[in-house]
């Protein structure tokens, strides 16, 4: 068995991904803001189990080629299985994106939900930029975990007893600022494409707002709140001690922590499949074109 994480996940990024977009959105972005009229050549940088390729390739004129690049062993062979029977073409290599040079030979490069994870996102970044040709795009879909945090609503019980936004903002900060690893980072990528020397950056954010209707169809409504959970949402909180050791080694007071413990406490004995619940995940969508500005 691989010993990379990530390949121990992949039931749980089946379950969550479908939270993030809805299918319009997606094809409305290839279509009428990055007007892609031509085949293009893309590369998935932590491409996973091949989710955001299975999106885009449909939308894509035909004749473009997808390229993921991942570190897990296991994600790649469910990749390689999901495309199998597709008329596709697709090459996924195993590698650690952190020290491989891709070849500047890529029109897009596309990355998902990845560059929070790196500890140096910022050189990943810059070797996306540097595999694409000029006037080709880096396109970006990171989280912005405090909008989502913010974008919850659990009907008659209050957001702020379950969600403590300032504390949560303050631990996002902390784990940023110690280790790289930022789930803010959606928010950040406009200033760093442009800073990096990509131009007419922009960005978009994700339309998906997920509602858990005490009306909808039990099964549909199982799935949904099965993946809400699974996106963390309402998760009873670990041993009460180790939590609190824990928040107080990521930078937290004492008093800060034990706040944060009860809080995620009562969330999760308010929260379940029989609750009404709106989720907006609030993914951005940074993107940019590799080419020195015009003067």
């Amino acid at each position: 068995m691989s010993e990379y994480y990530w390949d121990s996940k992949i039931e749980y990024l089946r379950n969550t991904r479908w939270l993030y977009y809805n299918d319009d959105y997606l094809e409305f972005l290839v279509q009428r803001v990055w007007k892609i009229e031509a085949p293009v050549r893309v590369v998935d940088y932590g491409c996973g189990y091949g989710y955001l390729g299975a999106k885009l390739l449909p939308l894509l004129p035909e004749g473009s080629s997808y390229t993921g690049i991942d570190k897990g062993r296991e994600l790649l062979r469910e990749a390689a299985e999901l495309f199998g029977n597709t008329s596709y073409s697709t090459i996924f290599i195993q590698g650690d994106i952190e020290h491989m040079k891709p070849e500047r030979q890529y029109d897009i490069a596309i990355c998902h939900a990845f560059l929070l994870h790196m500890e140096q996102p910022i050189d990943i970044l810059q070797r996306m930029i540097d595999s694409v040709v000029d006037g080709g795009r880096v396109i970006c879909f990171e989280p912005h975990w405090i909008a989502g945090a913010a974008n919850q609503e659990f009907g008659s019980f209050p957001h702020s007893d379950g969600v403590n936004l300032g504390v949560l903002q303050k631990l996002y900060e902390l784990d940023a600022n110690r280790n790289g690893r930022d789930g803010n980072i959606g928010m950040k990528l406009p200033l760093l494409m442009s800073q990096l020397g990509l131009r007419d950056v922009a960005c978009r954010v994700s339309d998906k707002v997920n509602f858990l209707d005490q009306n909808m169809e039990a099964s549909a409504k199982k799935r949904l709140f099965d993946a809400l959970r699974d996106d963390g949402i309402g998760l009873e909180p670990p041993d009460e001690n180790n939590m609190i050791d824990r928040l107080i080694e990521r930078g937290l007071s004492e008093e800060e922590a034990q706040a944060q413990y009860a809080a995620e406490l009562q969330l999760s004995q308010v929260v379940n499949e029989d609750s009404w619940l709106t989720y907006a995940p609030n993914m951005k969508i940074s993107y940019g074109t590799v080419g020195e500005r015009s003067l």
